[in-house]
Order: structure tokens, then C-alpha cells, then sequence
């Protein structure tokens, strides 16, 4: 019998051999709080880009060892505990991490999950009857009031901050008000690509924090390329706007006359004429003469 066995996992192991053969890249992810519906709608999420396998951990680490021709494959042993769940695929590893996380959903929680979000009780109508839930919202401090024979919440009352443990009070009521407050999926540990081992904290890419860093950069490189005229793709219109604005007013300081310029000198000359003219008298006006000063009489007195 046991000789029946052996040879029964010496064939499950070549069929796991065979089966990473077929791609590129191998990963490992935890299955821990994840319900059988959940893994089955993140199978289907996955069926274009991973081939997603449940298999023992001891039958894996025997193929992985087995596998000689993967360099360094040995290394994704010790990311191989608890339960877990294998990904085969021939997407780049930072993809699929990605995909996973975007691929995570929310539930209802349960005593010991962790909140995935501020968890916040809108006010308003519960849709519940007056009785034992009046106490038991009031225990995880939301105020509520009856009225049109149900029961109110106030006002809007935060009940858990992110990453907080939902105890089995709170997990409960969150349950009957049918707020989710918890997210489930497949959480990356490691994933193996071309002799490489990529750990989870590895895979984890700050997309916002990278789009603003790669933005920030682009417009210090523009602010040099303008600032050292530097003529490129990007910033030739500027550079030939901020050239032609600098000859415009040179050749304006300069009384240079141009067509673009000699616009703006006729106004000028306009406007100093305007200006002279309000100074002269005006047609039937004659000139005030200016006022003279007499000189003074001296007086010579006599001795």
C-alpha cells in the first residue's frame, strides 16, 4: 500500500514538474481568510493571464527541488508554508502582483479581521426593527433614535480606523447594517522569474508615488532644457516663443522698425502727440502771455 502511494505522488510530482515547465514565471500566495466562493470568482478574475493550481506544499517543494534546470527555483521553498495557492504564468511579476491587488475584494468581516478602510456608519435609516439592535449599536457607540418604526442612526460615527482588529461586537453589527469593511484575496509572497526570487515587499508598487516622482521629473528636466536653450522635441516651441518675445523687445528698445514692431511704434508716437497737443492752446484760444516781474526800485538815500 505504501509502495502504491509513493508512486501515486512520484506521479503527482511529474505532473507539477510538467505544469511549470509550461511558463515562465511561478508564484506563491496565501489563501489564508479567503472563502471558497471568493477563490473561485478570483479564478475566473485570473484565467487570461494565470494558470491558478492548489498544491501540496510537500509535492511542491519536491518538484521545485527536482527541477534542475531552473536556477536558483530551490529558493522559493521557504516562501512555501501555511496555505498557499500557485500561480503559473508568463506575465511579468510586477504585473501579476499588481493584478492581484487590484483583484482583492470586500467583504463582510469577521472577530479578528483587520479593517481594510475607516470604517463609517452613514446616518440614516437602518431598515431595522426597535429591539435588541437599539443596545447592541449603541455598544460599538453609534446614537440612534426610532422613528417611523425603525431604527436611526443619527449621525455619521467612525467605528473603526484602518487596520484595526474587528472584534466579534462590532464584526456582527457591521454585518446586520451590511457594510464591508474588510478586503479578501490572494496576497503575493514570492514570486520566481528567470533565476530570480521577487518577495512581496519587492513586488509592491507605489503607482501614484511613482506617477508624481516620473511628473516632477519631467518638468525639472523641461525647466533645465529651457533654461540651458537646449532645442528638443518637447520644448522647441517654448524655446522659439521665448526667442522671439526677447527679439521683440529688443528691437522695441532699440527703435528698430519692424513689421511686428512698427505697430506698436505708430502708437507710441500717437500717444506722445496726443500728449503735446493737450499742451498747445486750443483753435480761438489765444496765448496768455507769461507775467513779467519789474525789477524793484532802489531807493538811494541822501546824505
Amino acid at each position: 500500500m505504501s509502495r502504491q502511494i509513493m508512486e501515486q505522488k512520484a506521479e503527482e510530482v511529474e505532473e507539477v514538474k510538467k505544469l511549470i515547465q509550461q511558463y515562465k514565471a511561478l508564484g506563491v500566495a496565501g489563501l489564508q481568510k479567503v472563502r471558497a466562493a471568493q477563490l473561485q470568482e478570483l479564478k475566473k478574475k485570473l484565467k487570461d493571464v494565470a494558470h491558478v493550481q492548489v498544491v501540496k506544499n510537500t509535492l511542491m517543494k519536491r518538484a521545485l527541488a527536482e527541477l534542475k534546470d531552473r536556477p536558483n527555483l530551490e529558493k522559493l521553498e521557504s516562501f512555501i508554508s501555511g496555505s498557499n495557492i500557485f500561480l503559473l504564468t508568463d506575465i511579468n511579476p510586477f504585473k501579476l502582483a499588481l493584478l492581484l491587488e487590484r483583484g482583492r475584494v470586500k467583504t463582510t468581516a469577521k472577530a479578528g479581521d483587520v479593517a481594510a478602510m475607516d470604517v463609517i456608519v452613514p446616518a440614516g435609516n437602518t431598515g431595522l426593527p426597535p429591539g435588541p439592535i437599539i443596545s447592541q449599536l449603541g455598544s460599538v457607540g453609534l446614537p440612534t433614535r426610532i422613528e417611523v418604526g425603525s431604527v436611526w442612526v443619527n449621525k455619521d460615527t467612525l467605528v473603526a480606523k484602518k487596520g484595526d482588529v474587528i472584534d466579534a461586537r462590532l464584526a456582527s453589527v457591521l454585518s446586520k447594517l451590511g457594510i464591508k469593511s474588510v478586503e479578501v484575496g490572494l496576497i503575493i509572497k514570492a514570486v520566481y522569474e528567470n533565476g530570480l526570487v521577487f518577495t512581496e515587499k519587492q513586488l509592491h508598487l507605489d503607482l501614484e508615488g511613482f506617477k508624481l516622482n516620473v511628473m516632477e521629473a519631467q518638468h525639472n528636466a523641461l525647466s533645465l532644457s529651457l533654461n540651458a536653450a537646449y532645442p528638443l522635441p518637447e520644448n522647441i516651441i517654448l524655446l522659439v516663443q521665448t526667442a522671439h518675445r526677447k527679439a521683440l523687445n529688443l528691437a522695441l528698445n532699440a527703435a528698430i522698425p519692424t513689421s511686428e514692431t512698427v505697430v506698436d511704434f505708430l502708437r507710441k508716437a500717437h500717444m506722445e502727440a496726443l500728449g503735446l497737443s493737450a499742451k498747445l492752446p486750443k483753435e480761438g484760444e489765444k496765448a496768455q502771455p507769461q507775467p513779467s516781474q519789474a525789477p524793484a526800485e532802489s531807493s538811494v538815500q541822501k546824505g
